[in-house]
């Protein structure tokens, strides 16, 4: 056991040096359990391996009116190498009573072992037990320590916190939505133990690898009761006039120390109802809140039991629970729930909501609490796992109603444009985390798909067999998945699941694949696999050697299958494979449909022709579905923006929307529309582009509004949302008339700097085509906004006013006053702001180059001090410039100014370059979109009248 723990810190050393590219058994330990601290976690101290929990037994006495707690803990362990030290998990701010510490050997427990001294370690959580004599391996001993320390609001480990009950009858909201003022207040204890914050609890082995039972007591006033891991053995009383008693309860299975939790409170027990009993469902589902927000969680206990029902069908295994409680907490704010074996606690909203983040958490009792990875660097696999399981079940349950059908695309875009940039999450560690969870979900999907439903279920089934109370490892995972793969004849055997995860985890990338059809009755096509890259210039280091296990599912015209989904030939790592037995050259193919793989496609123009052409007919629109029509699209125009498809091509992939309606076929549209719109805004061609924007939405958004129903499903608000705010962009009259009506209220008013009575809606469109006066009329209720209002309505105003207007005279005018004038209403971070948000569109950065250039003595002057300001102005006024012009623009500055900038000297080096490539892609593109556009404009009449500008 010892050599086996050893081997794991090795590898989590190693995995700290390793390079991109290296093979998943030399990468495999990554993260575990929880995401948003594994970073942390790999570093995280680990202990020796000379000694071995047993088991512990342990007392805990809150106090809910002194915010503090005090306990014994008695940890049993064996010696498994000769050593004369003790060393325990213990957070700093827990107090240990080394006086009365003891250490004894179970042989002869009456005789305590002699105690050297005991130390703190500084700036690590660790206490060390120094012995005169080493212990004996293969013995077992036991420390007994007494400990206390504080309890903070929102703190991880022993957290308290407080509601205030409304009175009867009273209608009910979710405290972490609106907080309750009524009536006397309640108190309460909980804890809050992963990643690894038992420690702040009590002096533990708090590592996931040691899982071991606990015997556990809580003393409790008699006006609260004390929800733990197990149920309630006894209640022991210390005498008839003592306000305390002491709750006994049942020893638990082995489990890990995050997965340890408890809750005293007053809460009371939501009555179930009738249709949600069942006396022979196991494990006992029982649901708590305060008394009157029961009403809205009647129908949860029903929820928990079947989608407990789903994740058994699934497992093809019970969970060894007795009970499970369900708590929703008030005034509970962490991020995520507290998901402790057999005890899940909630912020109140969250129970209100359908079945995703309930199946999620409940996942976890199996994979993290029964069976738990051994060490957090394998978090991507067990949340990856979660996050799949948690949508299919949630799918079979609603039909995926609670998605609106948008699972996994909004994660799958996120995934395409982070890992297509030339340096992905450069900035956000964060973010790297959660998209390489992400990743690894999609991988799991994919795999779900070509291996089949079945087969891959009763692979995760062979995994988790045998492995009740246990650890593992990410590849355990995988092993189990090929066993049952090549069982069922599913994967060859020359190949593992293990190769081809290890082909999209280890790279925070993704592939795309170009698809070259052979015409004139050759029935074959070239299929290359190489880097996505979206950002230019394409020069990542290496990225020829970088390639990945794709599988090839094809669907054709003349076999229009989407449920096969079994892959027509896999791509094993080779830059190239040949596609035969292909339909005749007046069909169309597609590869990936439904986004089974996370990884764009290209194809021949005249591939991308034949399915332009299919989709503008209804029988096209009918026979290929939702998620494949978006991705059509979203492969089309994004392989065009990273310049690998021509925009004529690109553009031709839209046409078929005039007669579209699906929301998830439109959303990617809107992002496009905004990336293109500002890549070309300072060109000629922009005009031509934004009538086009208008000619595709205006039908969509009129009809939207015409079918406008008080009951209606959200994506149909939302896309119509969606709609106006890009007509409004554009200048549709309906919008801004409606929106200047709303703003004339504000500018009418006899007070308007005490409150702002416009929707936030309605003000970038008044700023951006409405008149000088309604644009000053913002400016002054900046300059004279109240100290007594909130600070966020001011910044809103501030960034609208800025980023909103087209017209260079609005932005010089507040480029004078808060840069020249140095206008005392306007700190240096809001100059920084408004610098940020001219950056968003060719207005806002041209405008400001040319004040720049203009004033550039004052200027300067101005921020000499001022470095960060300095560098902020350089930047955004730039390194926007897409065009020729631009680069002569900022070029001529450059050199006429050289020495002069100081700090910002690397800035606009750095612009000049950036111009450069952007120059290439305008001078090769815009041509093709101004082509394309005239030839859609002639032959389309734009509904101009209904448009500013």
């Amino acid at each position: 056991m010892g050599r086996h723990i050893l081997s794991v810190l090795i590898a989590v050393l190693a995995v700290t040096l390793l390079p991109c590219g290296y093979t998943w058994r030399e990468y495999r330990i990554r993260r575990s359990i929880d995401l948003s601290a594994a970073n942390t976690l790999i570093s995280d101290t680990k202990l020796p391996t000379d000694l071995m929990p047993v088991n512990y037994s342990l007392y805990l006495h809150p106090v809910l009116e002194q915010s503090s707690f005090t306990g014994r803990v008695n940890v049993t362990m064996v010696c498994t190498k000769r050593t004369n030290r003790i060393t325990l998990h213990a957070h700093h701010d827990l107090q240990v009573d080394e006086v009365a510490l003891e250490v004894v050997n179970t042989q002869d427990a009456t005789q305590p072992l002699k105690i050297r001294r005991v130390d703190r370690v500084p700036k690590k959580p660790l206490l060390v037990i120094f012995l005169h004599a080493d212990l004996t391996v293969g013995e077992t001993y036991e420390a007994r320590l007494q400990f206390s320390g504080n309890i903070w609001e929102n703190t991880e480990g022993v957290f308290e916190g407080k509601y205030k009950q409304q009175a009867d009858g009273a209608v009910a909201v979710a405290s972490d939505v609106t907080l309750t003022v009524d009536a006397e207040e309640h108190s309460y204890i909980g804890t809050y133990c992963r990643p690894h914050h038992a420690r702040r609890v009590f002096p533990c082995f708090d590592e996931p690898a040691y899982k071991v039972p606990f015997a556990v007591s809580i003393a409790r006033p008699r006006t609260h009761h004390v929800l733990f891991n197990t149920e309630l053995e006894r209640t022991e009383s210390l005498g008839p006039s003592s306000k305390i008693v002491i709750d006994v309860f049942k020893p638990t299975p082995p489990m890990s120390t995050f997965t340890f939790g408890f809750l005293l409170s007053d809460l009371q027990e939501v009555t179930a109802t009738a249709d949600a009993e069942d006396p022979d469902f196991r494990p006992k589902v029982r649901v708590w809140s305060r008394r009157d927000f029961q009403q809205s969680l009647t129908e949860v206990r029903k929820r928990v039991r079947l989608t407990l029902q789903k994740l058994q069908e699934y497992w093809g295994v019970e969970l060894p629970l007795e009970k499970l409680d369900i708590v929703a907490l008030p005034g509970f704010s962490y991020v995520k729930p507290a998901d402790n074996w057999g005890l899940i606690i909630f912020k109140e909203s969250e129970l209100q909501q359908g079945y995703y983040s309930l199946a999620q958490e409940l996942v976890y009792q199996w994979l993290g609490s029964w069976i738990t990875p051994h060490w957090w660097s394998d978090a991507h696999v067990n949340k990856a796992i979660a996050g799949f399981l948690s949508a299919d079940t949630a799918i079979k349950i609603d039909g995926g109603a609670e998605f609106e059908g948008k699972w996994p695309m909004t994660i799958l875009y996120s995934i395409y444009y982070e890992f297509s940039k030339r340096y992905p999450h450069s900035r956000i560690t964060a973010m790297k985390q959660e998209t390489t969870c992400s990743k690894t979900e999609l991988v799991l999907r994919m795999l779900n798909y070509t291996l089949g439903e079945d087969t891959f279920r009763r692979g995760l089934q062979k995994f988790i067999r045998h492995r009740e109370f246990k650890t593992f490892y990410g590849d355990d995972v995988w092993e189990a998945l090929t066993k049952q793969a090549h069982l069922d004849q599913r994967l060859c055997e020359s190949a593992t699941v293990n190769d081809v995860v290890n082909s999209w985890i280890t790279k925070d990338r993704i592939p795309m694949v170009k698809v070259e059809r052979s015409y004139g009755g050759q029935r074959t096509a070239t299929v290359t696999q190489r880097l996505y890259l979206r950002e230019r210039p394409h020069d990542v280091p290496e990225q020829d050697k970088m390639l990945w296990w794709i599988p090839l599912v094809v669907v054709t015209q003349d076999r229009l299958d989407f449920s096969n989904t079994s892959a027509t030939k896999w791509m094993k790592q080779v830059r190239e494979v040949v596609l035969e037995d292909l339909p005749a050259d007046d069909r169309f193919i597609i590869v990936n449909p439904e986004e089974i793989g996370p990884f764009p496609v290209n194809y021949d123009e005249r591939n991308w022709n034949l399915l332009a052409s299919f989709l503008q007919t209804e029988e096209g629109r009918a026979r290929i579905p939702v998620y494949t029509r978006a991705k059509l699209l979203h492969d089309a125009w994004n392989l065009a923006y990273a310049g690998d498809l021509s925009f004529g091509t690109a553009f031709n992939m839209t046409l078929f929307m005039k007669f579209e309606r699906n929301h998830l076929v439109w959303n990617p549209v809107f992002t496009l529309i905004d990336h293109i719109g500002r890549h070309i805004d300072m060109s000629a061609v922009h005009k031509k582009f934004e009538t086009y924007v208008r000619t595709l939405l205006t039908p969509l958004y009129e009809e939207l509004v015409g079918s406008q129903q008080e009951n209606e499903e959200t994506w149909k608000a939302n896309l119509r949302s969606l709609a106006k705010n890009f007509l409004c962009r554009a200048g549709y009259k309906p919008c801004i008339e409606e929106a200047q009506r709303a703003f004339k209220k504000w500018m009418d008013s006899p007070e308007p700097d005490l409150g702002n009575p416009v929707a936030n809606q309605y003000i970038c469109p008044v700023f951006k085509w409405g008149t000088r006066e309604e644009w000053e009329f913002g400016l002054q209720r900046v300059i004279n906004f109240p100290e007594s209002r909130i600070k966020s309505e001011r910044t809103y105003l501030l960034k609208t006013l800025a980023g909103c207007p087209s017209q260079p005279s609005k932005i010089d005018r507040l480029l004078n006053i808060t840069v020249l004038e140095d206008n005392g209403n306007f700190t240096d971070n809001d100059v920084g702001l408004i610098f940020k948000m001219l950056s968003g569109g060719s207005s806002g950065y041209s405008t400001l180059f040319n004040f720049l250039k203009n004033n550039w003595d004052t200027i300067k002057l101005r921020f000499k001090d001022r470095e960060s300001l300095w560098d902020n102005m350089i930047n955004s006024a730039t390194g926007l410039f897409t065009t020729q012009e631009g680069y002569d623009m900022v070029s001529q500055l450059y050199v006429q100014h050289q020495g002069e900038f100081g700090t910002a000297e690397h800035i606009i080096e750095k612009s000049l370059k950036n111009i450069k490539e952007e120059t290439k892609w305008s001078d090769e593109n815009l041509p093709v979109i101004e082509q394309w556009l005239d030839s859609f404009l002639a032959s389309n009449s734009a509904t101009s009248q209904k448009f500013f500008g």
